[in-house]
């Protein structure tokens, strides 16, 4: 099917919609699970659509590297390849290569990188970017953009916005799958405004279906976060869908919604679960902690997961202490059921014109990250 984005409602500048992708629709605003190497670390596809999961992420740079995008083309391309049958977007591996800074060079025609599994050089060009995610089959691409660290002057974020426009365009020529396989286009500039506009205004020229808003959430300040996601927003289109990459904690969600954001990914659901925290209405809390020795609760009383209807506190602090498989399996599988009913009853509420007051109550109630 064709892309295309619907705005079904909004509630302030909140905005329930719908995707239409390849492999199926998206009701928005989502929490897309990330499965770096192809898969959701710890639980199986089956698991993910129990949980009500849409689309995933796959990781463009992980993929690339092993087991390559080659072999997953031959293998029938990632959907089948990991054995999930819906939507996936894929990310441009621009970010991957640049938290590598040791073994980074950046130029203008792309990223010559070392792996960081077995030492090999590679080069990174927005067109090969591209051609690694058509290879995959994403239903969404990511456009190749130089993420840009925190802090960073307002030179060399310009000279980052600079290239990333140049990128975008090439990134937009190479795309051979638009009736297939949508490219988005990826807004930086660090904490500059000046450079967010500017970036928004080249962005948009270029003209994309969808828009992300990236370098954010990179080691700034909440409050400075908050302030430049506000003002990026407005800079965008209101017509096509809205992404902000990387980002969050439940609260970020929540109040990145309020302001306009339709589409979410982070690896925090499944990487804290497999460190011991997991996601509650009340906020987070480590079930490492002595206090759960024997405590008879399930992890959340409001939950309706299987985890939280068949497993104490106890005993779930026990499989951790004891280092079994299932505790990291429970955990994640807790707090992505959490993050995606989280994004259930924010569109309910859009739906229902009680945006702001189901913000109000969450942030009131919600304490921790």
């Amino acid at each position: 099917m064709p892309f295309a984005f619907t705005l079904k409602k909004t509630d302030g500048r909140a905005r329930r919609g719908k995707l239409t992708l390849t492999h199926g629709e998206v009701e928005t605003p989502i929490f897309m699970p990330v499965g770096t190497q192809g898969s959701v670390k710890t639980l199986s596809p089956d698991e993910l659509e129990e949980i009500g999961t849409q689309i995933l992420l796959g990781n463009t740079y992980h993929l690339y590297l092993r087991p390559r995008h080659k072999l997953i083309e031959r293998m029938g391309g990632l959907h089948r390849f990991m054995a999930w049958e819906h939507p996936i977007l894929t990310d441009s591996g621009g970010f991957q290569v640049f938290s590598h800074k040791k073994l980074n060079q950046i130029t203008e025609e792309g990223v010559h990188f070392q792996s960081h599994i077995d030492g090999s050089r590679h080069f990174l060009t927005p067109e090969l970017s591209v051609t690694i995610q058509r290879s995959l089959g994403a239903d969404i691409m990511m456009a190749f953009d130089e993420c840009t660290p925190y802090p960073a002057e307002h030179d060399y974020a310009e000279a980052a916005v600079e290239r990333t426009h140049r990128w975008e365009q090439r990134s937009k020529r190479a795309h051979r799958t638009p009736d297939r396989q949508a490219l988005f286009g990826i807004v930086q500039g660090g904490m500059h405004r000046d450079l967010r506009a500017r970036s928004a205004a080249q962005i948009r020229a270029i003209g994309f279906p969808g828009y992300a808003i990236g370098g954010l959430s990179v080691g700034e300040p909440k409050e400075l976060f908050l302030e430049m996601l506000d003002y990026t927003v407005e800079l965008l289109p209101t017509g096509e869908p809205r992404y902000l990459m990387g980002v969050g904690t439940p609260t970020d969600l929540v109040n990145a919604v309020w302001m306009g954001i339709d589409m979410f990914d982070c690896v925090m659901p499944t990487r804290n679960g497999r460190n011991g925290m997991v996601f509650t209405w009340d906020g987070p809390f480590s079930i490492r902690n002595a206090e759960h020795k024997e405590d008879p609760r399930p992890l959340d009383p409001e939950c309706t997961c299987w985890v939280c209807r068949k497993f104490t506190r106890a005993y779930l602090r026990h499989l951790y202490k004891s280092g079994e498989i299932l505790a990291l399996r429970a955990n994640s599988y807790h707090n992505l059921f959490f993050y995606l009913e989280l994004m259930t009853r924010m569109r309910k509420a859009i739906e229902e014109g009680r945006m702001g007051e189901f913000r109000e109550r969450f942030l009131a109630r919600y304490k921790g990250i």
